[in-house]
């Protein structure tokens, strides 16, 4: 049978936060307007607390379709900007921009989110590792010298079963966790390759930048997904820490196999020495003994997962197969049930609010909650639901990961970003306040 659950007040950024939020709208610009930035567009044109003042990109066409979406949706135009990789920063100089989103290749990432705080923007960040642990530090940093803020943009943190389970581990139903996994389960060769089996200079999309990463690097490229949500039932930076890893690789056919078959085997890239494993695993300690396990699989034939697994002393959810068992709760001992009644059961606030207005927002409806988490915290020049700590902590993983499998799995230790303020800061994702 199912347990009961309690009734629950919802506040992403806590009461006071919230009160704060009012006033004219937030003045956002793009800087990125690919796929991934113009699906932002998207939302915060449903908003009517959100005004987009300023977009930039170094593909003409893209700002050109931005600027018929903001016509069309009936919005004032907006600045834009272009004409190489650095016209971004002519739109931070902007009086008239509160607050950026960056949707840009994630080489990008932090350089552009540090030259916004520093000129004092509101940072939304898209998702990504990060090239080296300096990158990780410089955002903390930043954030600490100017006290601008950065929300990583982590939208799997506010999916719909993702936020029931989180629901669920808060009320105790698993017990105390023991081990998470999670991933980057996601067969990406076409997108790695296209047109056909090309990439680089004769790519279009992400086959432009995204491959290079696969050809030169071997790591846990994309640990955010999997890892972000993890972080929240294991409170991670909020009375836990990420201690130490280790990453391992396997040996790299993926890619070549696919390039020989849709290109052939006189294709030019059919010689290309990809240095990406096709199954990077990487195990991660917690500081209070629970272990993670992340996996990163990107360049073999599979069904789309993010693999979840959360266990604890009381039972256990696995999202591959919608399993779920809770001891002394579940219909019959030692057998899986589905998960989806257990799920609906404890939906979260937010979804159970504002499930409708997420629908059709993009991924299932969690970008309309990343977007909407965004905007409040960035009105009231709040602290974000997730945080610089949170995005470096999650973005270090890939160049820890880099070095592990270099040094044959070598323990790699996980900086402490927070400078062990982990120790007293509270956890406060989208809290449950019954």
């Amino acid at each position: 049978m199912l347990a009961s659950a309690a009734g629950l007040t919802v506040s992403g950024l806590g009461a006071g936060a919230r009160a704060e939020v009012g006033g004219r709208p937030l003045r956002l610009g793009l800087i990125g307007v690919g796929l991934r930035g113009t699906w932002h567009l998207r939302n915060a044109l449903l908003r009517n607390d959100v005004e987009v003042t300023a977009l930039c990109d170094i593909d003409a066409e893209r700002l050109a379709l931005c600027e018929k979406m903001l016509a069309e949706a009936g919005r004032a135009p907006a600045r834009t900007f272009a004409g190489g990789d650095l016209a971004y920063r002519r739109l931070l100089d902007l009086d008239s921009v509160d607050a950026v989103i960056i949707s840009t290749p994630w080489l990008w990432h932090v350089p552009m989110a540090v030259d916004a705080m520093q000129a004092g923007k509101y940072v939304g960040l898209e998702v990504s590792g990060a090239a080296s642990l300096e990158e990780c530090w410089q955002l903390v940093r930043t954030h600490e010298d100017t006290g601008t803020h950065l929300m990583f943009l982590e939208n799997v943190c506010y999916r719909r079963d993702v936020m029931a389970v989180l629901r669920m581990v808060r009320l105790g139903l698993f017990g105390e966790l023991i081990h998470c996994e999670g991933g980057y389960q996601h067969d990406l060769r076409a997108i790695k390759f296209d047109p056909g089996a090309e990439f680089g200079e004769q790519g279009i999309s992400e086959a432009r930048w995204r491959t290079w990463h696969s050809v030169y690097r071997n790591g846990e490229f994309y640990p955010t997904h999997g890892l972000g949500p993890l972080m929240n039932f294991l409170d991670v930076n909020r009375g836990n820490r990420l201690e130490s890893l280790t990453s391992t690789a396997s040996k790299a056919r993926g890619l070549h196999e696919y390039v020989e078959r849709v290109g052939g085997p006189g294709h030019p890239n059919a010689s290309v020495d990809f240095r990406l494993g096709d199954v990077v695993t990487t195990v991660i300690r917690c500081a209070r003994g629970e272990v993670i396990v992340l996996r990163h699989d990107t360049n073999l034939p599979r069904p789309y997962s993010l693999g979840f697994r959360v266990q604890g002393t009381r039972g256990l959810w696995m999202k591959d197969g919608n399993q779920i068992y809770i001891e002394g709760e579940s219909m019959e001992p030692h057998r899986w049930e589905p998960s989806g009644p257990w799920l609906e059961r404890y939906d979260h606030p937010f979804w159970r609010e504002e499930g409708e207005a997420a629908a059709g927002a993009g991924h299932g409806g969690m970008d309309y909650f990343v977007l909407r988490e965004f905007v409040l915290a960035a009105r009231a020049k709040a602290p974000p639901p997730i945080d610089v700590y949170d995005a470096a902590t999650m973005m270090a993983i890939t160049p820890l990961s880099e070095r592990s499998i270099a040094g044959g799995g070598e323990p790699q230790a996980v900086p402490d970003f927070t400078s062990g303020r982990w120790l007293r800061r509270e956890p406060d994702f989208a809290m449950d306040r019954s």
